[in-house]
């Protein structure tokens, strides 16, 4: 709010946003050292937040090269702070008025792109600056915003209240200094400094590789650990993690302690109250719910803290046995192969048989369950029932032996052979006692995939698709009178149509049967499930996409992209080709003026991958060099 000459006498007031942001500043502390600090431009950052300054990438060159001016003497900077959102999730396709308005200035020479740290080390602070002690950008407040009943609303919910801060932030606080003493304490006897050990785990964070684990702890380790070891280290890496992104700013800073921000930095806690009670054996989940009662809801049916954590915190946590039944309920419906990804986990099979008796199915099998973040593991046996529609039940435990194992698998399929399921789910409560699971015990997604496959497998659809099939013709003889279709078969016309379009989407795409579809679904008047389409064809695309990134020159992959990029684009709503756009501008970089070479050469196969290069590239709107 003030500002003065390098070692000037006199200050003058800046307060309103009156600073000049084009330079660096300095602010000494009482404590007599100094931080550098940089002002950005308000209004060119609020213009692209909310002005729309981000619909060409022209237009945003130009609104930046216009914050310099003739009448400064210094190196001039010029540089905004924006949400991230702002570049594709609030304005679409943000991301690219970006990328184009630095290549443009960067290609009529128009300013040189730089840093903070470039910049300060060739032009030091020639001004001191007096700031405002804990302001903030978002609130007049400042950081009352994060912490307390500041007041500040979006006015949409009057007469809430932001009074749950300070308990939550209590609460989190009480947790945060709870976890430090263990961790100093198991993590010093790892570590040669546990601290600088959680500052460095940032590089784990970004690359998880086995390499980049194995370097971490070469680097912070004080001896050489086993994998049992290390797995503890990174449990206690994570636990630290956790309780720093519990007090993630966007979970303090709306009105309401349930909303989805909020809910989830409980869920941070949550996670990191489960890793400390299994590394340290400390129960800490009792008292922080407590504390976390403290903390009032606006919405009168959801109560307190405790309440939101019991009822979206809880239910959300997952250990290896979870993942295990999740594992277990989709090899139901799946392929496995011997190592599977499980979202942040994998399971390696090590047995695994399948048995079926006309439409009921029973797996069993044991496979080790390891989470790819804290190196965790478990072998676990599991067995697992389906015998009707969404009537699934299972178990998992960890089997003291192998013939222990065997036993129960020979126990199983006898009476499941003869049809007594009965039987089946007796012995599964038997032998699992409190470790059953069913459909329920998947995660939420997938669950909803299954569900869907079972749905499309049973009776109803047969029924739809009968209906359909038989009226088909006079209904279109109807159609072609003007005559109003019954409304039972526009029902079933919409149904099964859809269903078939997504296959046809999932499974090898024949463009003339995607039209043949459409048009069908154009005559019989039918609605499309333009989002469910969309996203279908878009994960096909991407599918794609990513096969042809790991095999860059097999031009089978390149024609596949190229058929689904053509089909995406016939569509009657809109596909997200994003995916496409980046893995062939990729390609392009990294692979065209090589082909390009070789067919000047006299390679002539390589000239079928350019010419498919070249066609894809029209499509997705993608600029080739000639």
């Amino acid at each position: 709010h003030e500002v003065r000459k390098y070692r000037g006498r006199n200050w003058h007031d800046v307060s309103g946003s009156r600073i000049d942001p084009t330079t660096a500043y300095e602010v000494r502390l009482p404590s007599k050292r100094k931080i550098a600090l940089f002002f950005y431009d308000g209004p060119i950052s609020r213009a692209i937040a909310f002005e729309g300054l981000l619909t060409r990438g022209e237009h945003l060159a130009g609104r930046l090269m216009g914050a310099f001016t003739d009448h400064r003497e210094w190196p001039q900077l010029v540089h905004i702070a924006t949400d991230g959102e702002s570049y594709g999730h609030h304005h679409r396709h943000g991301d690219m008025a970006l990328a184009y308005a630095l290549h443009h200035i960067q290609q009529h020479n128009l300013a040189k792109i730089t840093n903070y740290g470039e910049y300060l080390e060739k032009h030091p602070p020639l001004d001191e600056v007096r700031i405002y002690d804990n302001s903030s950008w978002s609130c007049a407040h400042g950081i009352e915003r994060w912490r307390s009943d500041c007041g500040c609303n979006s006015g949409g919910r009057p007469g809430w209240n932001q009074s749950w801060r300070g308990p939550l932030r209590a609460a989190l606080d009480w947790l945060r200094d709870e976890l430090a003493g263990p961790f100093e304490e198991m993590a010093s006897r790892m570590f040669k400094d546990p601290w600088e050990a959680r500052n460095g785990y940032i590089d784990v964070i970004l690359d998880r590789s086995r390499e980049s684990v194995e370097r971490f702890f070469s680097q912070y380790g004080s001896h050489k650990s086993s994998p049992s070891v290390m797995s503890n280290g990174l449990m206690l890496m994570e636990m630290q993690r956790q309780a720093l992104l519990m007090y993630t700013s966007c979970g303090w800073f709306f009105d309401e302690l349930s909303g989805i921000e909020t809910t989830q930095i409980m869920a941070y806690a949550g996670r990191a109250v489960q890793l400390a009670e299994y590394l340290f054996g400390k129960k800490l989940e009792d008292e922080f719910r407590k504390r976390l009662s403290e903390a009032k809801s606006n919405l009168p049916e959801l109560g307190d803290g405790r309440q939101i954590y019991d009822r979206f915190v809880k239910p959300s946590m997952v250990d290896l046995k979870d993942v295990g039944a999740h594992f277990a309920v989709s090899s139901l419906f799946e392929d496995y192969k011997q190592r599977n990804r499980v979202f942040a986990y994998r399971a390696d099979v090590e047995e695994f048989q399948v048995f079926e008796t006309g439409r009921a199915r029973l797996v069993v099998g044991n496979a080790t369950i390891s989470s790819q973040i804290t190196w965790h593991s478990a072998k676990l046996g599991f067995g697992v029932f389906h015998w009707s529609d969404h009537n699934i039940y299972g178990g998992i435990k960890k089997f003291a032996s192998s013939e222990e194992f065997q036993r129960f698998v020979k126990q199983l399929t006898e009476p499941f052979r003869q049809a007594e399921f009965t039987r089946v789910v007796s012995l599964l409560d038997k032998e699992f006692a409190s470790d059953t699971f069913s459909l329920r015990s998947l995660f939420r997604d997938e669950q909803r995939k299954i569900l869907d496959r079972i749905l499309d497998a049973g009776p109803a659809e047969s029924a739809y698709r009968e209906l359909y099939e038989n009226s088909a013709p006079l209904m279109h003889f109807l159609a072609s009178l003007g005559v109003p279709r019954p409304k039972a078969f526009a029902t079933a016309a919409e149904y099964v149509l859809n269903i078939d379009l997504r296959r046809s989407f999932e499974s090898d795409v024949n463009p003339t049967r995607v039209q043949a579809l459409l048009d069908e679904a154009r005559i019989c008047g039918v609605e499309l499930d333009r989002a469910g389409l969309g996203y279908a064809l878009a994960q096909r695309v991407q599918q794609a996409a990513e096969s042809l990134r790991q095999h860059p020159l097999e031009l089978s992959r390149l024609e596949t992209l190229d058929t689904l990029v053509s089909v995406a684009l016939s569509m009657p709503f809109e596909v997200n080709l994003r995916p496409a756009q980046n893995v062939h501008y990729d390609l392009l970089r990294c692979h065209y003026a090589d082909q390009k070479t070789r067919v000047e050469a006299g390679e002539a196969k390589c000239d079928a991958w350019l010419q498919c290069m070249r066609g894809l590239a029209d499509k997705l709107s993608v600029l080739v060099d000639s």
